[in-house]
Parts: structure tokens; C-alpha cells; sequence
């Protein structure tokens, strides 16, 4: 009987691909027997697009690794129609690699007639995909908008290991802080991995998004380093406006992490603020990064997973 390869896919042209190249490179050094193969995406002069597999993937299990660099709307497009063409082509397993879950901060109805847009997103995904991967999403109840498995990797494990053997030095004297109440979980996990005792959690008041009115913090923060934690850096709004108040509480130096850096208005307006910037690989920046930004990589815990995910082994095990 024909032993199938499980295969890697992703778009040739941008981020996806250079993301995948990673993962592969490290699935190969774990003795992974994959294979890497494009998705070609031809566009037509009206904008229209139409994604070609390249190679045969039936009763293949694969691996669609896509681009988070791209706009929302071609992110969701070009994803809708990859995983109808890989089900097409009688792939035995479609497992969507999403470094980055756009529209996951659109979690709930905040306001009148608008969509919950991650549950849209979680519908169209289930049309077609099996499985879904992806790395510290907005929200953990975005779970329950799947019927399908969906495993969340956790960075903090990734990130902790980096300062350990990188930068030991700052956790002397260290508050962990969550820019708001809804990232408290994640923070006290870092605080917890780290063995930090000292916690404290921002509290933010705005009229619309980006715009904060207000920033307020509980928690003891006078003459200590403060590590400010978040999932997502849009305009970075929050972030500024927490340093600017851990600095007026008498925090000594400031240091940041972030899974996803977006930087929508630009890194150093954002990093500028920071003695030290940590931020992932998931996305990557437009332009070069500071002196104090340090970049950590993902793809080799992405790679970890898919490794055990081929194998049947526990996922859970990479986060105790």
C-alpha cells in the first residue's frame, strides 16, 4: 500500500510561504517526513483571484499555512477558496495553519447591527477544513464558535524560555501586567511560568476604538520593572498610554511582549516607549524594527505541533 506524505502549502508569493519554509526546515530537523508545495494564485485584471494546487494531494493530509500578512479581506478570500479547492482535490485531512486568527477581536455584538465576525470566520473555515491551529487568539471562548478541533498554542512557554536564556536580567525586581482585565489570565499564566509574584492589571475607558480616554492601574508598581503583556498591537493607543502611566507610577524600566505585531500606525511610535520590546513572528513588520525590538519565532513551536498532531500525541504537553 502507498504510504501518502503529509504536505505543507502555501502561497509562493508572500509571508505564508517564508512562514511555512520555516516550519518545514524544522519539521525536517525532527525527522518529519513532509513535503513543501505551493498554491499558486493567479489574479485576474478585475481583482478576481483562483488558486491553483500545484501538486497531486489526494489522500493527503495538508497543511495550509496561511499569510497573515494580508489585508482581512483577501485573507478571508483567498482562505475560503484554498480549502474548497484542497477539499475538491480529495485531500484525506485539511488542517488550516493560521499564525494569526484575523477578526478575532470581533468576539461579540458590542454594539447594534453588526456581525459577530469571528463566528463568520469559524463557519466558513468549518465548511471545508477539519482542523484548525493557530497561536494565542484574542479571546479562549472563541473556541466554542468551532465544531471542528481547533488547538489555541499558548506562546508564554516560547516566550519565557527566550528571556530565560536571553535576558535573565529583567526579572529582578518585576511587576507582569495586563493592559486590561480580559488579558489577566494570560498575564498571571506568564507571571506564573516565570515565577513572578507581583501582578498588576490596567483598566482602560475609551469612546471609540483606538481612541483610550482613560488608563488607570491596580496593582504596585512604584520602583519596580514593569513587563507589560498583550496578544494583539494594532495602533499600539493602549500600549503608549500604559507606559505613560506605570512612568508617572514610578516604574524604573519598562519592557513589552506581544504575540502579533500589526503596527498600524508604525513600530516605533509603539517601541519607543519601551526599554525593551519583545514581539513574535507571526506577522511580518513593514519596516525595520529598533535597536530594542527583539523578534522570537513561533514556527518552531508550530512546527512542534504539527509534528504531534501527525504522530497523535498530546498537544497539551508543550504548555506544562
Amino acid at each position: 500500500m502507498a504510504v501518502h506524505k503529509s504536505i505543507i502549502i502555501a502561497d509562493p508569493e508572500g509571508y505564508g510561504w517564508e512562514y511555512a519554509s520555516k516550519i518545514y526546515e524544522e519539521l525536517k530537523i525532527r525527522l518529519c517526513d513532509f513535503e513543501l508545495s505551493p498554491v499558486n494564485i493567479k489574479k485576474f485584471k478585475d481583482g478576481e483571484i483562483k488558486p491553483k494546487i500545484e501538486k497531486n494531494i489526494r489522500k493527503r493530509n495538508c497543511y495550509f499555512i496561511h499569510d497573515p500578512n494580508l489585508y482581512p479581506a483577501d485573507w478571508f478570500l483567498q482562505l475560503c477558496l484554498v480549502n474548497q479547492a484542497l477539499k475538491k482535490s480529495a485531500a484525506q485531512e485539511i488542517i488550516n495553519v493560521l499564525p494569526y486568527l484575523k477578526f478575532s477581536r470581533q468576539d461579540r455584538k458590542d454594539e447594534s447591527r453588526v456581525p459577530i465576525s469571528a463566528k463568520v470566520i469559524a463557519d466558513v473555515i468549518e465548511l471545508y477544513a477539519d482542523r484548525l491551529l493557530t497561536l494565542d487568539f484574542h479571546n479562549p471562548a472563541i473556541d466554542g464558535f468551532y465544531k471542528i478541533p481547533l488547538d489555541n498554542l499558548s506562546s508564554y512557554p516560547v516566550f519565557v524560555k527566550y528571556i530565560k536564556e536571553n535576558h535573565k536580567e529583567i526579572l529582578n525586581n518585576l511587576v507582569i501586567m495586563s493592559t486590561d482585565a480580559g488579558g489577566a489570565p494570560r498575564a498571571k499564566a506568564f507571571a506564573k511560568k516565570l515565577r513572578i509574584t507581583d501582578f498588576a492589571v490596567g483598566y482602560k475607558s475609551r469612546e471609540k476604538a483606538n481612541e483610550i480616554e482613560s488608563f488607570k492601574i491596580l496593582g504596585e508598581i512604584d520602583n519596580k520593572n514593569v513587563l507589560i503583556i498583550d496578544d494583539i498591537v494594532d495602533t499600539g493607543g493602549t500600549l503608549i498610554k500604559a507606559c505613560e502611566a506605570v512612568r508617572k507610577q514610578g516604574a524604573l524600566k519598562i519592557y513589552g511582549y506581544c504575540t502579533h505585531g500589526l503596527f498600524t500606525e508604525g513600530i516605533k511610535k509603539v517601541t519607543d516607549n519601551f526599554d525593551l520590546f519583545f514581539i513574535g513572528d507571526t506577522i511580518k513588520l513593514k519596516e525595520p524594527p529598533g535597536e530594542n525590538v527583539k523578534i522570537i519565532s513561533f514556527a518552531p513551536l508550530f512546527a512542534e505541533a504539527i509534528s504531534r498532531m501527525c504522530e497523535g500525541e498530546s498537544l497539551s504537553e508543550l504548555f506544562d
